[in-house]
């Protein structure tokens, strides 16, 4: 039967205990001052806690009786003679306690459970933080809100508790010994604020609802006083009044200089009226003034860096540095373009920035999307054996109101439009006479707004395809929009097609089917003498709508003395 007690000593070692494998001791300190109403209580509810070994209260000045009602519920009793502060109180504890973890917990909590107190130890022993500090909700909270979250919010931006005087907090023995205890009620906030610089994690741990006496506004005069004085004197001795004061305004300064440095380069290129020479100058001072203080600000930053001893100023810097990080990677950005841009030929560098075109519709007429950003294209050589096509980007197909198959007529030559090839989503491909035609070279780079200008005069057969029928529209690409009319073409009262185009004014225009004149529409003063063209084809009803609209168009729809404006092809 030996063996049956050998598997049960092993099942009694293998169950789990209310400690952690590793024996942690835990230490709560209570600082009291004229608590003899709600200490014992508090003694009372951490005594439930299993994993505390040891209580103290640190009786700070008393003239009641808390030093008596602490020791009879059996707490470690330590008093000052004088008042010394809660601080202090906290210090005494700390030195005094003989543990792994410490909690220090206030003596005037109403409500306070062993599981509030289990919540903010547990992190530790579970090795998640190594100092928690606790939020909860209640009725105070004034110096915070109003004293210490603006403070922080202002030289320590990386620490964004929602209360940072909590006053509840559990830590680790060791890391205490870094800490900077404060004498007063600028202890918590110290706590926060050291252990932020010296790299020391903290987690923030809700505990629910605690309910305590309201403090009359001359202590919460002298708490905001002493809440200050520690943050400003932190502020101080980590250098963060310098970073406010010092790198803020060389940051500034910097970014001013970029902003002179884009002001110019971007009036240089784009702006018409500004003499060159004022941009230039523009440019050469904000270059001056950017340099000059960027070098203040890293040489400063670097000063920051040496004085913060946990390195932990990162989100801080993030934060104060973003504007001019900003206006960096704009700048490079600005010049990227500029480089990218640049040509060297016969000894001439040349700078031709090249823009996209970004296009907003109204509605989805034009395209299926309703924005997109166009361009820039650009012009390469013809594929061999492909001397009659114009491989052209789809975005610029869209801009000239051309299609894939389309024919395009250049200089008297014609052109089938066909798609870019993979890979060549910008790149617009033209044979040797048509590139002639339109004064455009291998390797000309074309923003999507001077397409309508290079292609201006070219002609269109642009077709549209339906089930039964094939309607073709003949224009002329015009560099300028003009308002234009709409047509619809209906065949057997099924629409075939909607299209808009520009009418000249005391034109008129043929409509053929089959290559047969069927009907003749004339816009006259800026209106059709008729909006509707019907009539009848090889049993087929046709009819044909026009209407005035406010919307513009590139497209010139060919008139009678040029040739005809619309063929349908049944």
């Amino acid at each position: 039967m030996y063996w049956f007690f050998v598997i049960l000593t092993f099942l009694l070692a293998g169950i789990k205990t209310q400690k952690p494998k590793k024996y942690q001791k835990v230490s709560v300190i209570i600082p009291a001052y004229n608590e003899e109403e709600t200490v014992a209580k508090v003694v009372e509810v951490v005594k439930k806690v299993s994993f505390v070994d040891e209580i103290i209260v640190v009786n700070d000045g008393s003239s009641d009786n808390t030093a008596q009602e602490a020791e009879k519920a059996g707490a470690i009793v330590i008093t000052h003679e004088i008042n010394k502060g809660k601080g202090q109180a906290l210090h005494t504890g700390y030195k005094e306690a003989e543990c792994d973890i410490i909690a220090f917990i206030d003596a005037d909590i109403y409500n306070l459970t062993s599981k509030k107190v289990e919540a903010m130890i547990m992190p530790i022993l579970e090795g998640k933080a190594e100092i928690t500090k606790t939020k909860f909700a209640r009725e105070s909270g004034r110096v915070t809100e109003l004293t210490a979250k603006p403070l922080l919010n202002f030289f320590f931006p990386e620490i964004n508790f929602e209360q940072p005087l909590s006053g509840q907090f559990a830590a680790r023995k060791e890391v205490l010994k870094r800490i900077n205890f404060e004498t007063d009620y600028g202890v918590d906030v110290g706590i926060v604020i050291d252990a932020d610089v010296l790299g020391i994690s903290i987690l923030e741990v809700d505990i629910g609802a605690i309910q305590h006496d309201m403090s009359p506004l001359s202590d919460l005069n002298l708490m905001a006083n002493e809440v200050v004085r520690t943050i400003i004197n932190r502020a101080n001795k980590y250098g963060r009044v310098t970073m406010i004061d010092d790198i803020g305004y060389y940051i500034r300064m910097a970014i001013v200089g970029l902003s002179l440095v884009i002001l110019g380069l971007f009036t240089i290129f784009f702006v018409r009226f500004v003499p060159l020479e004022i941009a230039v100058i523009l440019t050469i001072i904000g270059i001056i003034i950017a340099l000059y203080y960027i070098i203040k600000v890293v040489v400063q930053s670097i000063v920051m860096f040496r004085k913060t001893p946990g390195r932990n100023l990162v989100r801080s810097f993030i934060k104060i540095h973003f504007p001019m990080i900003i206006s960096i990677i704009i700048l490079l950005l600005m010049i990227s373009t500029f480089i990218g841009a640049a040509h060297f030929d016969n000894g001439v560098l040349s700078v031709e920035p090249n823009s996209r075109n970004l296009i907003i519709y109204a509605d989805n007429s034009q395209s299926t999307s309703t924005i997109s950003a166009r361009g820039p294209y650009t012009i390469d050589s013809a594929i061999e054996n492909e001397s009659s096509q114009i491989r052209m980007p789809s975005d610029a197909m869209i801009t000239l109101g051309v299609s894939i198959n389309d024919t395009i007529v250049i200089d008297g030559e014609e052109y089938i439009i066909n798609e870019t090839r993979a890979g060549e989503p910008d790149v617009l491909r033209l044979p040797i006479d048509a590139k002639k035609a339109l004064d455009v070279e291998t390797g000309s780079v074309i923003q999507n707004s001077r397409l309508k200008e290079i292609f201006e005069g070219s002609g269109v057969i642009h077709n549209y395809y339906a089930e039964n029928a094939t309607v073709s529209e003949d224009y002329i690409i015009t560099s300028r929009d003009k308002v234009s009319g709409i047509y619809e073409v209906m065949i057997d009262n099924a629409s075939v097609v909607t299209s808009h185009g520009i009418f000249k004014d005391n034109a008129s225009y043929e409509i053929n089917v089959n290559g047969e004149l069927m009907d003749t529409i004339t816009y006259v003063n800026q209106t059709f003498d008729r909006n509707v063209s019907e009539f009848t084809y090889d049993g087929h009803d046709i009819k044909i709508t026009f209407e005035k609209t406010n919307s513009t168009s590139i497209k010139q729809f060919l008139r009678q003395d040029q040739n005809t404006f619309m063929n349908i092809y049944l």
